[in-house]
């Protein structure tokens, strides 16, 4: 089995190991803080302010994923070590998101490139570049 986001092996309560996507939720507010090196509270206040929002179980507890831990200590590291504010550091990560998301369409476009040209995802292609040009190119 192969992982696209990464993996790792984690060994459940009944002692058996299996393979985990870096973005399943698993842990409770707890294990992540600890995981992190954050109070509880930290990990809350964060949530309110949308910067790191971790999913919720159907009673609404949070549970937080392995990338999500690497963003809460990413958080802290900007925040600690950088002196980037919270709003500084919520835009840093929006514009994080945007850049993967954006890197993502365009390995989909230059994979389609490698296609025969019946294979060509064009509604991809229209898509990707009605993004670029609304964000990059100047308008008249």
């Amino acid at each position: 089995m192969t992982m696209e986001a990464g993996g790792r092996f984690i060994v459940t309560m009944s002692g058996a190991a299996r393979l985990v996507s870096d973005d399943e939720p698993l842990y409770v507010i707890s294990v992540a803080a600890e995981m992190a090196g954050m109070h509880p509270q930290t990990l809350r206040q964060y949530d309110r302010l949308g910067l790191v929002t971790p999913r919720r179980t159907p009673g609404g507890g949070r549970r937080y994923s392995l990338r999500e831990v690497e963003m809460l200590r990413e958080v802290q590291r900007l925040s600690q070590e950088d002196g980037v504010n919270l709003v500084g550091i919520k835009r840093i990560l929006e514009l994080e998101a945007e850049v993967h998301a954006l890197r993502q369409q365009l390995d989909l476009i230059t994979g389609a490139a490698d296609e025969p040209a019946d294979y060509l995802p064009v509604p991809a292609f229209t898509s990707a570049l009605a993004v670029y040009r609304s964000r990059y190119v100047a308008r008249d």
